[in-house]
């Protein structure tokens, strides 16, 4: 697949380039020249970018957090939206909405680089969504961090603590593979959340 990738040149798509590539997609500079448009840009870039590539009639895959999803519900073309692409955060959520059903209490703790432009993280609501929507959220920034989060939960006489970490950013990118595999076949609008494609 002939792949526009939006912040190439950021933290994530440095990293996402080469993984796309090995998986033998080719890297395009225009989005006339893409089947699919790949964007970790900044929240503010993120509709403007959508809005170009249905106007080329190209499906997108976002993973740039803090913008409002709903901004592009209508689009005419298919764009996939995760907070999060690594499948162990996805499974962290899966097992904290279980967790939710049969403890009384929980909080949510995620941990980032201190660059991070949004707090809390993406992830993180949408844990907290998914949970029910009323569970606090702690957010932490500093230097030497990645991205971390731990869904604290507690019942009478017991804890539970459900914990992913990205280590590297290699994490990913078979999370952006799985979305350029399914993409095609995404109705038109926004899609929310890997596990949707799990």
């Amino acid at each position: 697949m002939r792949v526009l990738l939006n912040g190439g040149r950021g933290k994530v798509g440095s990293v996402l380039g080469p993984g796309l590539e090995a998986a033998g997609h080719q890297l395009v500079d225009s989005l006339a020249d893409a089947d699919a448009m790949v964007d970790f840009t900044r929240p503010e870039a993120v509709v403007a970018n959508v809005r170009a590539a249905e106007a080329a009639g190209v499906p997108c895959v976002v993973g740039t957090t803090g913008w409002d999803p709903s901004q592009v519900a209508d689009s005419k073309v298919a764009v996939f939206y995760a907070p999060n692409f690594a499948i162990g955060a996805v499974l962290m959520m899966r097992f904290a909405v279980e967790a939710a059903r049969h403890l009384e209490r929980a909080e949510i703790v995620e941990l980032h680089h201190s660059g991070k432009l949004d707090a809390p993280s993406g992830t993180a609501k949408l844990t907290a969504e998914r949970m029910g929507g009323d569970v606090p959220i702690h957010s932490v920034r500093l230097p030497g961090l990645n991205a971390h989060q731990e869904v604290l939960l507690g019942g009478t006489g017991q804890t539970l603590t459900i914990r992913h970490d990205a280590l590297t950013r290699e994490a990913y990118t078979p999370g952006v593979l799985l979305a350029l595999q399914k993409l095609p076949s995404l109705p038109p609008g926004i899609t929310i959340g890997l596990d949707t494609l799990l």
